[in-house]
């Protein structure tokens, strides 16, 4: 914040005047917690005990138990289709009470996510860019009375910051002391085209239907420029080791191909995707998602 901005805030507050900052009140929660016991609701609480003028939405909590991967790439999935100033709560935190850093990270496309600096942040920040990142001052923005409570940051540091930062108490300034444009990344097979060959990673599952997403873009789809119909050759790897080899047509819609046979094909974020028509294409051949699963893609 440069000093002509902070000279006029201080004047306005002189004034009694409250500056408006550039937060639109909108907090979005993901977590593993579920919805069987009240977690959630006590992380809302906190943040309308904040402003009850406050919008809260959830991306999900049904995030597979510890499982910082799928955090990371719900986020990705997601923060784009919300606004400027939208605040992100994201608590996947198997390290809680660690040593591990409690953050607010501000995407080059103007969200912001309050999470552990776990590998939560892997996918939005190698995509979205890092605006600015800063260690949450847990001194000052810390639910009060809270202080020996070591298991519940999401409810006790996270959305209790979350809300002061969507509802202008606080500016991102006053988040805490600003970081090095860096996070904790999860390694994993980052997308590429090379030597005839597409790869990429097994992002995620569409978890209602079994059909398998990688990270491999329309873009690099295109240096290998099948078209509808082509037979593609699939290779599937889990920590390096083939699991899975097979043939499907590149396809424009599912019914493309006979109920119960397997197709490629570009997923609802243009992304290269494997699925069996009317079936799970994961339950059926065992394969699953994440960091240690690979892929390997050939024209025939």
């Amino acid at each position: 914040m440069n000093k002509t901005l902070k000279t006029l805030i201080l004047i306005l507050m002189l004034f009694g005047i409250r500056p408006t900052f550039a937060q639109n009140k909108i907090i979005v929660y993901q977590s593993d917690f579920g919805l069987k016991d009240g977690a959630v609701s006590e992380m809302k609480g906190v943040a309308i005990g904040v402003s009850a003028d406050l919008k809260l939405y959830d991306l999900t909590h049904e995030i597979p138990n510890y499982n910082i991967w799928e955090a990371s790439y719900r986020l990705f999935q997601t923060v784009s289709y919300w606004p400027k100033g939208t605040v992100f709560v994201s608590v996947v935190d198997p390290g809680v009470g660690t040593a591990r850093k409690s953050v607010v990270l501000k995407t080059n496309t103007g969200q912001f996510i309050v999470t552990p600096d776990n590998g939560t942040l892997t996918l939005v920040a190698q995509t979205y860019g890092i605006a600015a990142i800063r260690q949450i001052d847990e001194v000052k923005n810390r639910r009060a009375g809270s202080g020996k409570s070591y298991t519940f940051h999401g409810r006790d540091v996270y959305s209790y910051t979350a809300a002061r930062l969507a509802a202008g108490v606080i500016t991102f300034e006053q988040v805490g002391p600003e970081l090095p444009k860096q996070v904790v990344s999860i390694p994993y097979q980052r997308s590429v085209f090379e030597g005839g060959k597409l790869k990429g990673t097994i992002d995620i599952h569409d978890v209602q239907y079994g059909n398998i997403w990688t990270d491999i873009s329309e873009g690099l789809v295109k240096q290998l420029n099948p078209k509808y119909g082509d037979l593609l050759h699939l290779k599937i790897f889990n920590k390096g080791k083939l699991v899975h080899e097979s043939d499907a047509p590149y396809s424009e819609t599912f019914g493309s191909v006979p109920e119960g046979k397997p197709l490629v094909y570009l997923n609802s974020l243009m992304q290269l995707s494997f699925a069996l028509n009317m079936g799970s294409f994961a339950d059926a051949y065992k394969i699953g998602s994440g960091a240690d699963w690979s892929v390997e893609v050939t024209k025939k």
